[in-house]
């Protein structure tokens, strides 16, 4: 039996239709197939890849902990290198507030943290979020999220969860002193790539804090330098109560974390005592790969490159057939008239050794989420290839 067919038998599908490319190595920007075929992966695994597949700094830094220690016990007993480095490392990079990282298994389980420490704190439960929000496929995640296609099917969810527009004067007027937390992605990813405006957003941080209410922002796909800054927050002038974090976290390793004050987060210490654990979340292993891909993009200079490449972005990808462009630093979104243009397009990049996908919430809009280490040469041959897949697609359309 073959791999392809080995996958298709024994492995969990997720789609009708899965991409199906039989992957055997990835360096940098780019992925190798089994026949050795090379893309370009304009997604980075979901912003996973920030600076990159396998980059030798961070394979040495899992090769280095797997052989001193891999799993003992995570959380509770021992007090382990990597982790407390990790963690010392993000909070020095972080406002004072958010001084005290609980690590996670994943961006999904970090939500969940999150929301539970919002209970726990206000003694409340009603929690506000947004229409065409993305935070996780868990169940408390999934009761966050914004859009009823993916979440009907999974009813009874979590009750007292209210949703509202991104960037909306209703959802500002919905907070009062019952709701426990607001959870907001800094930068919409699902629906588009959407920003909000700054007033906005700083308008929801003064009525949160005037109404003793958690504010939760998810940089889960938004953080560690996509959107031009390290954190997107850090382009409104405010600071979220929690910051949830995932993706780039580990380096290409699986972690998630949310980070709040000591003083809320000791709130888990006690009534009950263990009131969020987790096995393997801050594996030291997960720890030592996302320090080490920390300190490559600390130290790479990437983020200040960002504005120019996002420039570059908008300047070379320009097509008639496109509708709408949006960005946010090196994220964009390409707008067409329908998923079936959109999926054509996909697929003819994919075909000329391109990588992309749509969006959950917004499947005729294309997505572009480079590795940050694209160089500018690179950004804009990968920009040629779009735009002349985009352009046999409208020869064959007419």
């Amino acid at each position: 039996m073959s791999l392809r067919n080995q996958f298709l038998n024994h492995v969990a599908q997720t789609s009708e239709a899965p991409i199906g490319l039989e992957m055997a190595k990835a360096e940098g920007i780019w992925l190798y197939d089994s026949h050795g075929k090379r893309y370009l992966d304009m997604i980075s695994g979901f912003s996973v890849a920030n600076i990159g597949h396998s980059h030798p700094k961070v394979v040495a830094a899992v090769q280095e902990q797997a052989a001193q220690y891999m799993h003992l016990i995570v959380y509770g007993e021992y007090i382990q290198q990597p982790q407390v480095a990790y963690a010392t490392l993000l909070t020095a990079y972080l406002p004072p507030s958010l001084n005290c990282v609980y690590f996670t298994n994943s961006g999904a389980e970090a939500t969940e943290g999150a929301m539970k420490l919002a209970k726990r704190i206000t003694n409340r439960s009603k929690i506000i979020s947004c229409k065409k929000a993305y935070h996780g496929s868990t169940q408390g995640a999934l009761s966050v999220m914004g859009d009823e296609y993916f979440k009907t099917a999974f009813r009874p969810l979590l009750p007292n969860i209210y949703h509202y527009e991104y960037d909306s004067e209703d959802l500002l007027a919905a907070i009062d002193s019952s709701v426990a937390c607001v959870i907001l992605e800094t930068v919409q990813a699902e629906s588009g790539i959407v920003k909000p405006s700054a007033t906005w957003l700083q308008a929801v941080r003064e009525k949160c804090h005037a109404h003793c209410v958690l504010l939760i922002l998810d940089e889960i796909q938004a953080g560690f330098g996509r959107t031009g800054s390290l954190w997107a927050f850090e382009q409104y002038g405010i600071v979220p109560d929690i910051l949830l974090l995932g993706k780039a976290l580990g380096g290409g390793m699986p972690l998630g974390a949310f980070i709040a004050d000591k003083r809320l987060m000791g709130t888990l210490t006690s009534n009950p005592v263990l009131g969020h654990i987790t096995t393997f979340g801050g594996h030291p292993v997960s720890c030592a790969a996302g320090m080490a891909a920390f300190q490559v993009l600390l130290e790479g200079n990437y983020i200040a490159a960002i504005a120019e490449k996002e420039q570059l972005l908008l300047q070379h990808i320009q097509h008639p057939m496109i509708q709408a462009v949006r960005t946010a630093g090196l994220w964009m979104a390409i707008e067409f008239d329908s998923f079936t243009t959109n999926h054509a397009v996909i697929k003819a990049c994919i075909a000329n050794g391109l990588i992309s996908d749509w969006f959950l919430f917004n499947d005729k809009s294309m997505r572009i989420a480079p590795p940050l280490i694209i160089t500018k040469e690179e950004l804009i041959a990968m920009c040629t290839t779009i735009v002349a897949a985009i352009d046999t697609i409208s020869k064959q359309a007419h």
